[in-house]
């Protein structure tokens, strides 16, 4: 994993909490709760009913990994650490993971047991469920990039007023999200800037 892009990644995530908490550190939210929820939430779009015919929409399951780590990246933080120490800290994690053989069942409850148990977050398990679902650093730090633009774009529109509207022409924001991040370039230096204005352009604002 590139350390320019860990550390580029980490910075947004703290930009992210910071515009909900000013003081999102010391707060010490439970993220660890979010992470294994958000394992569960994975599991719907893998599919796991035996008693029905599921199809595995693997788009959505990749973003639901996305989730994942905004949650796993904020457990990491300490009120006195230094960013780049911790992208240093991840980087080395990610080097020594190994690529792992779970399927996504096994990767994803691998990944929310451990938060359960440890009440913080697991650098190695998270690469572990990154290659059962097939996703690159990459791809990752693409997707990454996206769903924090959506989220400044949540904020933006009233999330935390409850006045957001997440479902547009019958798809979720998410969907809508996918869409645009498969037309643009994330080598572009204003691709943040670029997911912004193409969200805008598909929100039906009022």
């Amino acid at each position: 994993m590139n350390r320019d892009a860990v550390l580029n990644m980490l910075q947004m995530q703290h930009r992210m909490n910071n515009r909900v908490h000013a003081d999102w550190i010391a707060q010490r939210f439970e993220w660890y709760r979010a992470v294994w929820i958000e394992c569960a939430e994975l599991m719907d779009h893998v599919g796991y009913k035996w008693w029905k015919k599921q199809t595995p929409d693997m788009e959505q399951v990749r973003l639901e990994v996305v989730d994942i780590w905004h949650f796993g990246m904020s457990a990491l933080f300490e009120a006195e650490g230094d960013l780049s120490d911790l992208a240093d800290r991840i980087v080395s994690e990610v080097a020594t993971a190994g690529v792992g053989n779970a399927d996504i069942h096994s990767a994803t409850e691998a990944l929310a047991r451990s938060a359960l148990e440890t009440q913080s977050f697991s650098v190695s398990h998270f690469v572990a469920l990154m290659h059962a679902c097939g996703l690159s650093s990459a791809e990752l730090y693409r997707h990454y990039v996206g769903k924090n633009v959506l989220n400044f774009f949540r904020q933006d529109h009233g999330y935390q007023e409850g006045t957001y509207v997440k479902q547009w022409q019958d798809r979720e924001d998410n969907e809508h999200l996918s869409d645009i991040l498969g037309l643009l370039d994330a080598n572009d230096p204003h691709f943040p800037e670029a997911v912004y204005d193409a969200l805008a352009q598909r929100y039906p604002e009022p």
